[in-house]
């Protein structure tokens, strides 16, 4: 891939969580094309395999390990595993996370708890492992993953709203700690794109002509419209960008989103 020397990552390692399919897989694909080496990990190592030789193909090299967020444990071998193999880690995209979509009066205990140790707490130890080695090097990008709801309200997203708000705050915090040590931490909010999580809203087309016209460019995110801004924000050409959220939506968040349906 040509590309601007700024926005060139060849000779960089990438770590990308939650890469077997969505939006990491996106993720680790848009920085192997810009020429990154690439760490992946998921809480399954086979569902990794489709991700690693697609990686492959574009002539990088790729390290598929496990790792389940929740489990602190999980996120130390991970890093380690990482360290062992390319000796270094350049980039951290933080994207693992999960959704359960339920009316706020019937979200349970549990639910609020698979939620935000999935979609806060573990991004905030992933990146914490990553970056007690960044610092001795004085140099780091980290991608934290939010969302459209890390700044609008949706009905039946109430902890998923909290875990993506706190993905907000904590990268404002970790860009204050981090700054001084060479490492930038920024927040990639995507609107509303398909995922494996979301995929059956997308099977109502009365509900995504509604999303559409919310939008105003008038259709849903692609994956690719992600690949630009994930390379822009792990690059040289971020490297005075810190604390930052930046939101791929297409403009939705300039519009009322309150009154967004979920699917019937």
């Amino acid at each position: 891939m040509n590309t601007s020397p700024l926005f060139d990552l060849t000779g960089k390692i990438a770590f990308v969580t939650g890469a077997s399919r969505g939006l990491g897989r996106t993720f680790a694909l848009a920085l192997a094309r810009a020429g990154a080496d690439v760490a992946i990990t998921s809480r399954t190592l086979a569902s990794l395999d489709g991700t690693k030789r697609e990686v492959e193909a574009l002539g990088r090299r790729c390290f598929a390990t496990p790792l389940d967020v929740r489990v602190h444990e999980s996120i130390e071998a991970a890093v380690a595993a990482v360290h062992a193999h390319f000796g270094r880690i350049d980039i951290l995209v933080n994207n693992a996370g999960c959704n359960i979509r339920k009316p706020a009066l019937d979200v349970t205990w549990e639910d609020w708890n698979t939620i935000l140790d999935t979609n806060l707490r573990g991004p905030f130890f992933v990146a914490q492992a990553v970056a007690r080695h960044m610092v001795g090097r004085r140099y780091g990008r980290i991608v934290n993953i939010g969302s459209v709801t890390s700044v609008a309200g949706y009905a039946g997203l109430s902890p998923y709203g909290a875990s993506r708000g706190g993905i907000r705050q904590l990268t404002m915090s970790l860009a204050a700690d981090w700054g001084p040590h060479g490492i930038t931490v920024n927040c990639l909010a995507p609107g509303w794109f398909k995922t494996s999580q979301n995929a059956m809203m997308y099977e109502n087309a009365e509900w995504v002509s509604y999303l559409s016209d919310k939008i105003p460019l008038r259709r849903p995110g692609r994956a690719d419209d992600l690949d630009g801004t994930v390379v822009f924000l792990s690059s040289d050409a971020s490297a005075y960008i810190t604390g930052q959220l930046l939101l791929v939506d297409g403009g939705i968040s300039v519009n009322d989103t309150r009154a967004l349906p979920a699917k019937k």
